[in-house]
């Protein structure tokens, strides 16, 4: 059984996620905890639960998702797993408006491992699938486990809306393709557990999103 424990962080309100199941082996989806409060709120989480974190891991890498990489790269020694695509995300021109912003550190976040649809990713006796839902960013994917029906979706769905496409890499008409090519033909009851917000179905996002 996978348990998620879900964050909101930093000046964004973005959602970082902590998956685990019963060997106590962990990923944490989307670290976003920027200030030392939210650093030790999701130290605090994983030393009271006594979980073994294995993997960083990113549907993509907007600042507002990995303002707390560099941080958990440092505490656990672990990799950093995200799309090749995002590599755009560290470019000079993405890093300049980011410093510009006053965020440090985000010219220090590498990319360990590189991750694709044909990958999987595992901890302890858990495997998720992989979608690669590009549009919002280019290198976006999403992450789901078909037994307990539920997809970690990044900022591709939200309740009610979609991912914002003006950013460096996005296409509004690309990522209404990814979501109904990967997300519309799960079964409806699937929770979306989006980066932003309130979760949400494939089910009412069918039948209410205002995109489609």
């Amino acid at each position: 059984m996978v348990q998620i424990k879900t964050f909101t962080f930093n000046p964004f309100a973005e959602n970082t996620f902590v998956l685990y199941d019963d060997t106590q082996e962990a990923i944490v989806i989307d670290a976003g905890c920027y200030t030392p409060q939210e650093q030790n709120t999701l130290v605090q989480f994983i030393e009271e639960q006594a979980l073994q974190v294995t993997a960083l891991v990113n549907t993509h890498c907007h600042v507002d998702h990995v303002l707390g990489v560099r941080f958990l790269q440092e505490k656990y020694k672990v990799p950093f797993k995200a799309h090749e695509a995002e590599r755009l995300n560290f470019s000079e021109m993405v890093l300049g408006w980011v410093k510009a912003q006053g965020f440090g550190n985000f010219d220090a976040i590498k990319i360990d491992q590189m991750i694709t649809e044909q990958d999987t990713i595992t901890f302890g006796n858990t495997t998720l699938q992989i979608r690669f839902t590009p549009g919002h960013s280019p290198g976006h994917v999403v992450f789901i486990h078909e037994e307990q029906g539920f997809c970690i979706n990044g900022d591709v769905l939200f309740r009610g809306s979609i991912g914002r496409t003006d950013l460096p890499g996005g296409n509004h008409e690309q990522l209404l393709r990814s979501i109904q090519t990967q997300l519309f033909i799960l079964p409806d009851d699937m929770r979306i557990l989006t980066g932003h917000g309130p979760e949400t179905t494939v089910g009412f996002e069918k039948q209410h999103n205002p995109f489609f």
